[in-house]
């Protein structure tokens, strides 16, 4: 194969580590990356979908013992079953709403200026809840003294988990941010940051694993053997980032907020938006 084309597929796995857990779009964030490169076209899309399962394993890997006493323990542990119900009752939305609009939004907005534009909402939605946060609480849930009402994952109730669901929905549109929505959704919905950001990382499991089958299975035909070395490469470099992504996020989250992430998005969206606008970039997908 190519090394130019694995070159690109080990790029855009290191784009999808570092941002898949991050509220900045990983989506958005391959779409632009991949129209810089030049890696665009029906492969290229399954392929950003299918390297999210890279990032997953990741996950998988951090979470390993509690994921292996969860599924030890869905035979006779009420916490056990708990907890994996409130993952399936927050993966179904996604499913619903994914299977009914996804090929809708795919047309339609995966391109970079609708990227751009949603980069910016969502900075300054993050900006409001942030705000908000501090109007409530000042810097005490980032010091650890505040008690939320929803402390840990396991104090999920299913009501909290169909909630945190539903606003998972909004990363339909790229852009947007699954984990970005699941978070900041979740903070607002009475979680703590903590909590929030690790159900986004076991919500994540379901939900990207079952997008990337999904989608490599409705673009077989047009995937090849020859193109298993580009996927393979793309899931290694996925894999290892976010594994690096995860643990640093996981220390971050305890003594900071999300408001560098909401700056970052609003002053790259706009980037992108002027970049287009005057024609200095080419940001044709």
């Amino acid at each position: 194969m190519d090394p130019i084309l694995l070159l690109k597929a080990a790029i855009m796995g290191v784009v999808e580590g570092l941002t898949e857990f991050l509220p900045i779009s990983s989506t958005g964030h391959l779409i632009l990356a991949g129209s810089l490169l030049d890696f665009t076209g029906e492969t290229a899309k399954v392929f950003e979908i299918a390297i999210q399962t890279g990032a997953m394993f990741a996950v998988i890997w951090q979470y390993r013992e509690r994921l292996a006493r969860t599924v030890t323990g869905l035979t006779h542990d009420p916490q056990a079953q708990r907890f994996a119900l409130n993952v399936l009752i927050a993966f179904v939305p996604a499913v619903v709403l994914g299977l009914a609009f996804g090929k809708l939004v795919k047309a339609h907005l995966f391109h970079p200026v609708p990227v751009a534009t949603a980069f910016i909402v969502g900075g300054f939605i993050i900006l409001w809840v942030e705000r908000r946060h501090r109007r409530q609480f000042g810097d005490r849930d980032l010091e650890g003294q505040r008690r939320a009402r929803v402390e840990t994952v396991d104090d999920m109730g299913p009501v909290d988990a169909l909630k945190v669901g539903l606003i998972q929905c909004l990363a339909l549109l790229p852009g947007t941010s699954r984990s970005g929505a699941t978070i900041i959704g979740g903070m607002v919905f009475g979680l703590s940051r903590k909590c929030a950001t690790e159900f986004s990382f076991y919500l994540g499991i379901p939900t990207l694993m079952g997008a990337g089958a999904y989608s490599v299975w409705k673009q077989r035909e047009a995937l090849h053997v020859a193109d298993l070395p580009m996927f393979a490469v793309g899931l290694v470099f996925a894999f290892f980032s976010a594994l690096l992504c995860i643990r640093w996020l996981i220390r971050f989250v305890s003594t900071h907020d999300f408001t560098g992430f909401a700056w970052y998005r609003i002053v790259f969206g706009g980037i992108v938006l002027l970049t287009a606008y005057t024609g200095l970039v080419d940001w044709s997908a």
